[in-house]
């Protein structure tokens, strides 16, 4: 029949809307006591000298289902106890919006990122900080801009966390030529985020050096950027004023870290942002998680529930128990009183 296709995953699922009336269920050990004494009182007595005619008597089928009516009358009492209970099936519907940010990370690849105060040095780390950023933000749009003596776009905004991870991964050195356009790399990164329609749009511009190269003055690209509602958030990478060794083509050189601080606090400042400052691996994956704390996405979840009564099968079981027991009782097992 139908009405139990799935019925042992309803019962898994089903909710009771009365659950206090299983303490009904207490009443089957009187009538189970009261039938197993009235059953006892019917038995007649035969006094005899011995039993063995009757030890390898066979049972008949009669004999093994004299219980059979006590147990069906059980059964059909609890089956109605469950419908009084009323079980119910739920069903939920979930409707969820998510509302992300639009982000934009502005990476310098010039020559002194090669030094190796991050391990392995500071672009592969920033590299492989970066991606773990992405990784933790699903819903948010991402886009990557890299910046030396010039910038250019290398990711633009995009959902597709895979291909974003893929040009970040290609990301090296010698791209373009040697410097700090600090300016260009963060009008090119304005750029990517000016047709926007996020509710939050952000860049994260990491450099660690002076603005030594390009065409566009930070300070003008800042207030742009303030004028699009962008914030920037700015990390300086190495500790300013500190030797640090690099490597370049197989040589080591030591050489002076010079970062303009007071450049990269402004920008932030002007925009809402914040200045953070990265001298190793730990620091930096701080700072990202820092960032990813303050620029949460928007994720709402309608929930319906539809909720459905669920007795019928227990009151179907209940009736086939209850006419068993009357078909078992006064016609299978009758007997002559």
């Amino acid at each position: 029949m139908k009405i139990f296709d799935g019925f042992f995953q309803l019962i898994k699922t089903v909710e009771f809307v009365h659950p206090h009336a299983f303490w009904l269920l207490l009443l089957l050990v009187p009538f189970l006591v009261w039938q197993i004494w009235k059953q006892h009182k019917m038995q007649t007595a035969l006094t005899i000298s011995s039993v063995a005619p009757f030890e390898n008597a066979p049972r008949t089928w009669r004999t093994r289902l004299r219980h059979l009516p006590m147990i069906l009358r059980a059964l059909t009492f609890a089956l109605l106890i469950v419908c009084i209970a009323r079980p119910q099936s739920t069903f939920r519907n979930k409707n969820i919006e998510t509302e992300g940010i639009d982000i934009v990370i502005a990476l310098d690849i010039s020559g002194s990122m090669q030094m190796m105060d991050f391990s392995p040095n500071r672009l592969e780390a920033c590299k492989e900080i970066a991606a773990e950023f992405v990784d933790a933000r699903p819903t948010d749009r991402l886009g990557l801009v890299v910046y030396a003596g010039e910038a250019y776009t290398q990711c633009p905004l995009t959902s597709d966390h895979e291909t974003f991870q893929r040009l970040l991964h290609e990301v090296k050195f010698g791209l373009i030529d040697d410097g700090t356009a600090i300016g260009d790399g963060l009008g090119t990164a304005i750029n990517r985020l000016r047709e926007s329609k996020a509710k939050s749009k952000v860049i994260i511009l990491l450099t660690d050096g002076v603005n030594n190269a390009g065409y566009m003055d930070p300070h003008s690209a800042a207030e742009m950027a303030k004028e699009l509602g962008i914030k920037v958030y700015t990390i300086s990478c190495g500790t300013n004023g500190k030797m640090s060794k690099m490597q370049v083509h197989g040589n080591v050189f030591t050489v002076k870290t010079e970062i303009d601080e007071a450049l990269l606090k402004h920008i932030a400042t002007q925009t809402d942002g914040k200045y953070f400052t990265a001298n190793n691996n730990k620091k930096l994956r701080a700072i990202y998680n820092e960032i990813d704390q303050m620029e949460k996405s928007v994720v709402s979840e309608d929930i319906m529930i539809h909720k459905s009564d669920e007795f019928l099968p227990f009151l179907v079981l209940a009736l086939i128990c209850f006419i068993l027991e009357i078909i078992t009782r006064y016609f299978i097992l009758r007997t002559n009183p």
